[in-house]
């Protein structure tokens, strides 16, 4: 009886051509890049990483698809580091309306302009990038993933809120923390937060013996300051930060509060249920990656549903235009920003056992939705493809 009744809506709520026979070839293209040396392995990638993410949107995909005749296929391509993720990219597109990328900004952007990529969509699981949902934007190119800009301002919002204004920051050394760094002094001046002290981590001492004497005698110099901000995106130094520091303040970044497009401590609007389907698809907990694949291909089956169609543009049109709306278990519906292809979507703010807040936080307002307080509003963004 239920699953006759849930029949009997979607056939309501569809256009009465939707019993057409409609299939849609999408593809998953994995780059893998080469892994910095961490002092820690305890948080070892798994090796189906946002693939997991977007099998689960298959088999939700084809459980809708199955009352309206509409079916789904996956092809999936890995390529290892030392292999050409260009060419995979080449040999996938022909046979497929949409192409779920995980690799590299430079990489990403190389294959969204290739000729076969023209008409296709591709979509963004990983790069976080500012630029490519500004300057360097592609009109074939849509973002699942969170953008830097969102996931600075979402905790810049609770900093707000809490009225911690004095911002210490500790980054690592690498190019992507700096890129982090830029990020978050962005959304600092922008919220009204300044930022008094910063130090470069430059360690070389083993911290899982000496982070008790190492990280007090590095923080003790640091400017009067409210909080913490961590950014270590290598994962190498940051968990041996919090209750070390010479002074007693709260740590945020990607230690202590983490600011994150999915967490597996999500729990309400019905996340539960999700986190239990990837637990028993994947044997594992959902990351932000697989969070992100599963949105676009959720995107891509709520597209076909509502237009019966499965040619990327119509596709495409549809998923920009103002009716698109997905259940994204987070709170509120998400949907694409029509100038720059990005999702809008809530950002989580958790701790390693429960979420503490959801951005954008109430009191932030915008004039069309909350959500473009997160991130490159129109006006910030330079996007001239859409």
């Amino acid at each position: 009886m239920i699953r006759l009744f849930c029949a009997l809506v979607l056939a309501t709520a569809l256009p009465l051509s939707a019993g057409a026979e409609v299939a849609v070839s999408i593809g998953y293209l994995k780059v893998e890049t080469a892994r910095t040396a961490s002092l820690s392995n305890l948080d070892p990638t798994p090796g189906d990483a946002g693939l997991a993410g977007a099998r689960l949107g298959l088999e939700d995909n084809l459980t809708t698809g199955k009352f309206l005749g509409h079916s789904y296929a996956l092809s999936q391509t890995i390529v290892p580091v030392s292999g050409d993720g260009v060419q995979a990219a080449r040999d996938l597109l022909p046979d497929v309306e949409a192409l779920l990328v995980d690799a590299p900004a430079d990489m990403l952007l190389a294959i969204a302009d290739l000729p076969e990529a023209a008409d296709k969509i591709v979509f963004n699981i990983t790069a976080g990038a500012a630029a490519l949902r500004s300057t360097q934007c592609r009109a074939n190119l849509l973002h699942t993933s969170v953008s830097d800009p969102m996931i600075a301002d979402a905790l810049m919002q609770f900093l707000s809120a809490k009225r911690w204004k004095r911002i210490a920051l500790m980054a690592g050394p690498r190019p992507r923390d700096t890129v982090m760094t830029a990020a978050f002094a962005r959304s600092a001046a922008k919220f009204q937060l300044k930022i008094v002290d910063e130090l470069i981590w430059d360690v070389d001492a083993d911290m899982r013996r000496n982070a008790a004497q190492e990280v007090p005698l590095l923080t003790q110099d640091l400017s009067r300051h409210d909080v913490l901000l961590v950014l270590d995106t290598a994962d190498d130094f940051g968990r041996y930060i919090p209750y070390n520091t010479w002074e007693a303040k709260p740590v945020v970044g990607t230690e202590g509060l983490s600011p994150r497009g999915w967490s597996h401590v999500a729990e309400q609007w019905g996340a539960a249920q999700l986190q239990s389907r990837f637990s028993d698809l994947a044997g594992r907990r959902m990351r932000a990656d697989d969070y992100a694949a599963w949105a676009a291909m959720r995107s891509i089956g709520e597209a076909v549903t509502r237009t019966n169609a499965a040619t990327a543009q119509a596709l495409r049109d549809y998923m920009l235009s103002d009716a698109f709306e997905l259940a994204g278990f987070k709170g509120r519906a998400l949907s694409f920003r029509n100038w720059n292809g990005q999702m809008r979507q809530p950002v989580l703010l958790v701790t390693d056992r429960a979420v503490i807040a959801n951005a954008p936080l109430s009191g932030f307002l915008h004039q069309r939705t909350e959500l473009d307080t997160l991130g490159l509003d129109r006006p910030e963004s330079d996007c001239a493809a859409f």
